[in-house]
Protein backbone atom coordinates (compact mmCIF):
# COMPACT_ATOMS: atom_id res chain seq x y z
CA UNK A 1 0.00 0.00 0.00
CA UNK A 2 3.01 2.29 0.19
CA UNK A 3 2.36 3.36 3.80
CA UNK A 4 5.40 4.38 5.78
CA UNK A 5 5.92 5.82 9.24
CA UNK A 6 6.93 9.47 9.51
CA UNK A 7 8.50 10.53 12.80
CA UNK A 8 7.88 14.02 14.09
CA UNK A 9 10.50 16.08 15.87
CA UNK A 10 9.98 16.51 19.62
CA UNK A 11 8.39 19.81 20.69
CA UNK A 12 7.29 20.64 17.14
CA UNK A 13 3.52 21.16 17.32
CA UNK A 14 3.24 22.19 13.69
CA UNK A 15 4.28 18.68 12.63
CA UNK A 16 1.34 16.94 14.33
CA UNK A 17 -1.46 19.49 14.21
CA UNK A 18 -4.38 17.14 14.97
CA UNK A 19 -2.88 15.78 18.18
CA UNK A 20 -1.70 19.21 19.30
CA UNK A 21 -5.15 20.71 18.67
CA UNK A 22 -6.85 18.03 20.78
CA UNK A 23 -4.30 18.26 23.59
CA UNK A 24 -4.64 22.05 23.61
CA UNK A 25 -8.44 21.81 23.79
CA UNK A 26 -8.22 19.26 26.59
CA UNK A 27 -5.88 21.49 28.58
CA UNK A 28 -7.80 24.77 28.00
CA UNK A 29 -11.32 23.40 28.41
CA UNK A 30 -10.72 20.89 31.20
CA UNK A 31 -7.38 20.50 32.96
CA UNK A 32 -6.76 24.23 33.53
CA UNK A 33 -9.96 24.38 35.63
CA UNK A 34 -9.70 21.23 37.73
CA UNK A 35 -7.35 20.15 40.52
CA UNK A 36 -6.13 16.60 39.96
CA UNK A 37 -5.33 14.69 43.16
CA UNK A 38 -4.17 11.33 41.88
CA UNK A 39 -4.11 9.05 38.85
CA UNK A 40 -7.61 7.66 39.42
CA UNK A 41 -9.15 11.15 39.58
CA UNK A 42 -7.29 12.09 36.38
CA UNK A 43 -8.61 8.97 34.64
CA UNK A 44 -12.17 9.72 35.80
CA UNK A 45 -11.98 13.35 34.60
CA UNK A 46 -10.43 12.36 31.26
CA UNK A 47 -13.10 9.70 30.69
CA UNK A 48 -15.85 12.27 31.39
CA UNK A 49 -14.17 14.81 29.07
CA UNK A 50 -13.78 12.28 26.24
CA UNK A 51 -17.48 11.41 26.57
CA UNK A 52 -18.36 15.12 26.44
CA UNK A 53 -16.00 15.73 23.49
CA UNK A 54 -17.47 12.87 21.45
CA UNK A 55 -21.18 13.32 22.20
CA UNK A 56 -21.85 16.95 23.15
CA UNK A 57 -19.09 19.36 22.13
CA UNK A 58 -19.79 21.13 18.86
CA UNK A 59 -17.12 21.23 16.16
CA UNK A 60 -16.95 23.87 13.43
CA UNK A 61 -15.64 21.34 10.89
CA UNK A 62 -18.83 19.29 11.44
CA UNK A 63 -21.12 22.30 10.90
CA UNK A 64 -21.50 22.81 14.66
CA UNK A 65 -22.49 19.22 15.35
CA UNK A 66 -20.82 16.67 17.60
CA UNK A 67 -18.90 13.69 16.15
CA UNK A 68 -21.70 11.43 17.43
CA UNK A 69 -24.55 13.28 15.72
CA UNK A 70 -27.57 14.31 17.80
CA UNK A 71 -31.22 14.51 16.83
CA UNK A 72 -32.93 17.91 16.67
CA UNK A 73 -35.70 18.05 19.27
CA UNK A 74 -38.97 19.82 18.51
CA UNK A 75 -40.42 22.36 20.98
CA UNK A 76 -43.30 19.94 21.62
CA UNK A 77 -40.97 17.72 23.68
CA UNK A 78 -40.93 20.20 26.56
CA UNK A 79 -38.73 22.87 28.04
CA UNK A 80 -34.99 23.24 27.70
CA UNK A 81 -32.95 21.94 30.63
CA UNK A 82 -29.23 21.90 31.26
CA UNK A 83 -27.40 18.64 31.78
CA UNK A 84 -24.08 19.09 33.62
CA UNK A 85 -21.10 17.23 32.20
CA UNK A 86 -17.45 16.82 33.23
CA UNK A 87 -18.34 17.45 36.86
CA UNK A 88 -20.38 20.58 36.04
CA UNK A 89 -17.55 22.22 34.08
CA UNK A 90 -19.53 22.00 30.83
CA UNK A 91 -23.25 21.69 30.11
CA UNK A 92 -25.42 20.24 27.38
CA UNK A 93 -28.87 21.67 26.75
CA UNK A 94 -31.76 19.52 25.57
CA UNK A 95 -35.53 19.44 25.64
CA UNK A 96 -37.32 17.17 28.09
CA UNK A 97 -40.91 16.87 29.24
CA UNK A 98 -41.48 18.28 32.69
Amino acid sequence: MGIREVLTAPRSPWQNAHAERFIGSLRRECLDHIIIFNESSLRRILKAYFEYYEHSRTHLALEKDAPASRAVHSPALGGVIEVPQVGGLHHRYERRAA
